[in-house]
């Protein structure tokens, strides 16, 4: 449904979902010179294209549905980060090149086979026992759209800004009702075959909206995944708020973005 795979690699090293001291030390989320931009939208060096994450940039964050989980199911937070690491195994990895997080995002691991084995995992952990079938939608039920960041894209469309959801996906489902609307372009990870943060993704969808990186917006609230598209040229934004991003996103586009 979005990008787990990066809330799972976050709780596996320790790290937050709004990494900002180090991300900004490093200078990689922030690529361009906003302060440097053009101010007449007709200038051709101002990006034209808008590219946005799901889970976590046009929903509540992921930390907060996943612990509604844990608490709907009475699961411990560190068990579940506990079973997502026997995942990752350092000593089965040296044998393999398998992740069956990879592939299920890339829709080569069935979604029922990876719940069995997930749930079985986290049982093992923390001696509750937890129903395989349904696994995945009961965890992420507890997203909420964000009203206000997808007005930010359906007021960037409606300006003639080119618009793409990039998302990654655990197998379940989307409620698509109005991506037609605020979409020119969709990519999910389990339909392509492909996975943020691989470079291959990123260029499958930049020719999805026939442009080249630098004309491009990229917002992802995952930092691994900012850092990837921010090397291959594209004007990154790591998402931590609704004001940030949109002050932000209005500098870079010349256009006022945000509600009337």
């Amino acid at each position: 449904m979005s990008d787990f795979s990066d809330f799972t690699a976050n709780v596996l090293h320790g790290t937050t979902t709004r990494a900002a001291e180090a991300t900004e030390a490093a200078g990689a989320t922030r690529t361009t010179d906003v302060d440097a931009a053009p101010d007449t939208r007709t200038d051709t060096s101002r990006p034209n294209a808008l590219i946005v994450d799901w889970g976590g940039v046009l929903t509540s964050p992921l930390e907060s549905a996943l612990h509604d989980w844990y608490a709907a199911e009475g699961i411990p937070a560190d068990a579940f980060a506990a079973a997502m690491q026997d995942f990752h195994d350092g000593a089965l990895a040296a044998l393999s090149v398998f992740d069956p997080v990879a592939a299920l995002e890339r829709g080569e691991l069935k979604v029922e086979r990876f719940e069995q084995e997930l749930a079985v995992r986290i049982e093992r952990r923390c001696g509750v026992p937890v129903p395989a079938e349904g696994l995945i939608n009961r965890m992420f039920a507890g997203f909420a759209a964000a009203p206000a960041m997808v007005n930010v894209v359906r007021r960037a469309k409606a300006a003639g800004i080119t618009t793409a959801l990039l998302s990654n996906s655990w197998g379940n489902e989307y409620l698509r009702d109005d991506w037609e609307v605020l979409f020119d372009a969709v990519v999910i990870s389990g339909e392509v075959g492909m996975r943020k943060p691989e470079r291959e993704i990123y260029e499958f969808t930049l020719r999805q909206i026939d442009r080249r990186p630098r004309e491009a917006v990229f917002v992802d609230d995952m930092e691994r995944n900012v850092r990837a598209a921010a090397a291959m040229g594209l004007i990154s934004i790591q998402h931590r708020s609704f004001d940030e991003t949109l002050m932000e996103l209005e500098a870079l586009f010349g256009v006022e973005l945000g509600a009337p």
